[in-house]
């Protein structure tokens, strides 16, 4: 294993979506909060990767969980590693510890002291401070931890070991924000897709590279535009005549932001989900793109999508209200899948978010879950998580999003 991933909120998500992009068998879980992979990290496209938050380098593995002796381990390795800076500047290092038996105070003594063997080196260093036991992602960012002269040491124990990796990418807070509250249309009526989550149900979906990706959910195009910001044509529908308004204006938007997705195919179509058929371009991005170009109909080539979450609940409804609800969502997404089946071929693969509604005991699913095979479909299983943990939600929420990638038999 060469590389190391932080996992996010809710690491089944990111487990999932890591074995998708590069199978199981890349892949072994450290901890409850990472997972280790055989790629170096310079081959890993992190910022396309809404489930992780941080992409390191696994410099060793230590022997021990004791703190103590992992200080000094640390005392005796960091003097021999400063040579492999750039001479001049200040360092800059920060400590984080994941599932260790250690607190921030304890670990802001190891960093004082490591300061001070680095001082008597003859390199000027500063330590940031921790207020947990791992540094935020808006900490490594601001203090340039990823840089040169930054050092972000990760400490993570898996049994009776401990993984020790430098961090070389995070996520991208401020990007995430700006590609999400700077869009032009915004419409909090029909959901607010979160841009990391967009990213997921791409990946899980994984569409062939240089493909399109079709969402006939596609509200005001949040997939879209992340689908174009990993270099796919993009295809999107919604019964709602404001949102080909809406998705228009945002991708239009994206592209004046990165002129360079201007050469990817972009299209939208009005129609219900459930009986329409759609015309995608059939293009891929290594094709001379015509504007005016005949369509190729019957082309789909991958889906990824949220689909109808039923009646948003700000608190637990009342079982008759949430089985009508239910019975609702049900329908529809039932037809939905069968006018998918009539227009795809074996092996096209989706990824759809449906809703899954969280009761007194865990979560009550979909009817519909339990014949997917008589639809024409395989929901795949993976390695490293269960299926039934790909559940995005957050606290107090009701209705949580269920994520089912999906394979055309």
């Amino acid at each position: 294993m060469k590389s190391v991933f932080i996992l996010g909120r809710q690491p089944a998500l990111g487990k999932a979506e890591l074995e998708s992009l590069f199978g199981a068998t890349a892949l072994q879980p450290i901890g409850t909060n990472a997972i280790a992979c055989d790629l170096n990290f310079n081959e890993i496209p992190f910022s396309r990767l809404g489930g992780c938050i941080k992409l390191a380098k696994i410099l060793t593995w230590l022997d021990t969980t004791s703190w103590d002796e992992i200080e000094y381990y640390l005392a005796k390795a960091i003097p021999d590693h400063l040579h492999y800076l750039p001479p001049g500047g200040k360092l800059k290092l920060g400590i984080s510890a994941y599932d260790l038996d250690v607190n921030p105070k304890l670990i802001n003594a190891t960093g004082f002291a490591v300061k001070k063997i680095i001082k008597n080196s003859g390199r000027s260093v500063r330590i940031i401070p921790n207020k947990f036991t791992a540094l935020t992602s808006a900490q490594v960012i601001h203090n340039q931890l990823t840089d040169k002269l930054g050092w972000e040491l990760l400490l993570i124990k898996d049994g009776k070991r401990t993984l020790l990796a430098q961090t070389t990418s995070e996520q991208d807070i401020e990007a995430y924000a700006a590609r999400d509250q700077a869009r032009p249309m915004r419409d909090a009526r029909v959901g607010m897709l979160p841009p990391k989550l967009a990213q997921i149900i791409i990946n899980l979906a994984n569409p062939p590279v240089g493909s399109e990706v079709l969402d006939p959910f596609c509200g005001t195009g949040v997939i879209l535009q992340e689908a174009m910001l990993m270099g796919y044509s993009v295809c999107g529908s919604d019964i709602d005549p404001r949102m080909g308004e809406y998705s228009r204006a945002n991708l239009d938007w994206l592209v004046s932001k990165f002129p360079k997705l201007d050469k990817l195919n972009r299209s939208w179509q009005l129609g219900d989900a459930t009986q329409m058929k759609w015309e995608t371009s059939g293009f891929t991005i290594n094709d001379s793109i015509v504007k005016s170009a005949k369509r190729m109909p019957n082309s789909i080539q991958c889906i990824a999508c949220e689909t109808y979450l039923g009646r948003p609940f700000s608190s637990t409804p009342k079982p008759h209200v949430l089985d009508e609800v239910i019975q609702d969502v049900n329908s529809i997404l039932k037809k939905f899948l069968q006018n998918v089946a009539r227009q795809t071929s074996t092996g096209i693969r989706m990824c759809i978010a449906v809703p899954a509604w969280r009761v007194e005991h865990g979560f009550k699913h979909l009817k519909v879950l339990d014949s997917l095979e008589e639809l024409g479909y395989n929901r795949i299983r993976f390695k490293h998580v269960n299926s039934d943990d790909l559940i995005y939600h957050r606290n107090g929420q009701v209705v949580g999003r269920e994520l089912m990638v999906l394979e055309r038999i």
